[in-house]
């Protein structure tokens, strides 16, 4: 046999190739499609919903005109509440008096709210009261129409003079994080009970103002602010129209 008859029986004998079968669509393309079916679905219930709302409340307009008026009576209402409770809070904050018995029938906590009240009356705007488990020897803390920062440590004391005195350790605490921690310009320690006799000497070295109880009388119960009942105070920090 020639070459060429072995080379065409091979090139017979060969098997032809096999074509690979195509792959139909898989079940993440028919759940895609679905979804998509789906989407557009309810797209549409939801256009027809809108538009036969639209309809029946353009066919109904009394009842939106109704919700409308109930809606600026309600806005209305809850701004004049504000608006009292605004003005009620700066008549009592003007007027604010204590007497020495009502501050010592105070809870603590009480106690430490009226004097931020006090503060407020005397026109500290932000005076806010944090005392409380952490509080780092600030119980109130405000600042003064002059921009001074203010930090007041409460001592409270349940039966007033005959009650524990307040000792040169609550103002060591109180000279500890008054300025360094809290920044305050005038640092305070007020109690309805006694100090002791060290203690207002440490005060004095260390640029601390101690309000004993007879100090505390005379600024609850009349409307001269703190600031002028204390000696040696820090200058201003701004010009306002108080100074």
């Amino acid at each position: 046999m020639s070459p060429r008859a072995r080379k065409g029986r091979a090139a017979a004998s060969r098997r032809p190739p096999v074509r690979r079968r195509t792959r139909r669509p898989g079940r993440r393309r028919q759940r895609a499609d679905d979804r998509l079916i789906g989407i557009l679905v309810a797209a549409a219930l939801a256009v027809v919903l809108a538009v036969a709302v639209v309809n029946w409340l353009l066919a109904h307009w009394w009842i939106l005109a109704a919700i409308g008026v109930l809606a600026v009576l309600a806005g209305g209402g809850w701004l004049y509440q504000q608006q009292q409770k605004a003005r009620w809070e700066a008549v009592r904050a003007q007027g604010l008096r204590y007497e020495l018995s009502q501050l010592d029938a105070l809870h603590h906590s009480q106690f430490e709210d009226a004097v931020r009240d006090l503060m407020r009356r005397d026109g500290c705007q932000n005076a806010v009261r944090v005392g409380g488990g952490g509080d780092l020897g600030a119980d109130v803390k405000a600042t003064d129409p002059y921009g001074r920062h203010w930090v007041i440590q409460c001592k409270h004391r349940r039966n007033g003079l005959a009650g524990s005195a307040v000792g040169t350790p609550d103002l060591q605490v109180l000279n500890g994080t008054a300025r360094q921690v809290h920044g305050a310009d005038i640092a305070v320690i007020v109690t309805n009970g006694r100090v002791t006799a060290p203690a207002v000497a440490f005060a004095k070295q260390q640029r601390l103002h101690v309000i004993d109880r007879h100090t505390l009388g005379v600024w609850a119960s009349g409307s001269r602010p703190l600031w002028e009942l204390l000696r040696a105070v820090p200058p201003p920090r701004r010009p306002t129209a108080l100074s």
